[in-house]
Formats: structure tokens, sequence, C-alpha cells
């Protein structure tokens, strides 16, 4: 995620989520209907949360098929990313060690979960150095 991305809002990370969900454009009607139960909104307070995230970079309107379609522009994977890696160093200094550390030490996270990591971290490493002994790139 680039500087230049904005932050989201939680309401606006909701939107963001049923459009990612969805993977494709989608209108406003189907984004209001997948916030059911979460948001009791009017379809008019979603399109100005609509028009914020366009503002914002995050979607476009398309209006050449008769009706509104809203596509995202930043994909999941990359606002996540560049959401995470503000947080870490925000909060811990760029360290996922002192973030692990501290959300051990609160009992946060179980040893269950510390052992989930380390197989976890194992199985990436070990795909890692297989590509690089065959010779693929990591995307």
């Amino acid at each position: 995620m680039s500087d230049t991305i904005k932050k989201l809002g939680e309401a606006e990370l909701e939107i963001m989520q049923v459009m990612w969900d969805a993977g494709e454009a989608v209108s406003s009607n189907y984004i209001l209907e997948q916030l059911k139960g979460r948001r009791k909104w009017q379809l008019s307070t979603l399109m100005t949360s609509l028009a914020r995230l366009a503002d914002k970079g995050f979607v476009r309107c398309d209006r050449s098929t008769g009706s509104n379609l809203y596509s995202f522009l930043i994909p999941e994977r990359e606002y996540k990313a560049g959401a995470s890696r503000h947080f870490l160093e925000r909060l811990y200094d760029n360290s996922i060690q002192n973030m692990i550390a501290c959300l051990y030490d609160s009992r946060e996270i179980k040893r269950s979960d510390v052992k989930e990591l380390r197989e976890f971290l194992d199985q990436i490493e070990a795909e890692h150095d297989q590509k690089e002994h065959t010779g693929e790139e990591d995307v």
C-alpha cells in the first residue's frame, strides 16, 4: 500500500469487504443487502460512503451500463498488507516479535496459537526454499 492510500474507517472497511468478497462490480443495492444485520443504513448513507471511497481512490463507479456498478481499485491483499505494516510500525516499533510477545504475555494468544504459527512459518519457509531450488520467483 503506497503512502498515498488513505486509511479506511470501520464502515468503509465493511463496504470494501463486501466488494472484495464479491470479486466483481456490484450495485449499491447489493452492498446494502450484504450489510444487513451489521448496518442499519438507508441507501443515501451508503451512497455518501461510496462517494467518499471514490474520493479516496478505493472504488470507481461505472455509470455506462444504465445502473451504477461499483468496483474496487485497491485489491484486498494490497490494502491489508499496507495497513498491517502501518499498524506494526505504529504500535510495535516495526517488530513482529514485539507484537507476538505482547499478545502472548497478555494471554491473547495461547501456546497452541504459537505452535500453529511456528508450523505455518516452517511451511512457508520450506515453500520458499523449494522455489529457490527450482528457480521460481516469489510473487
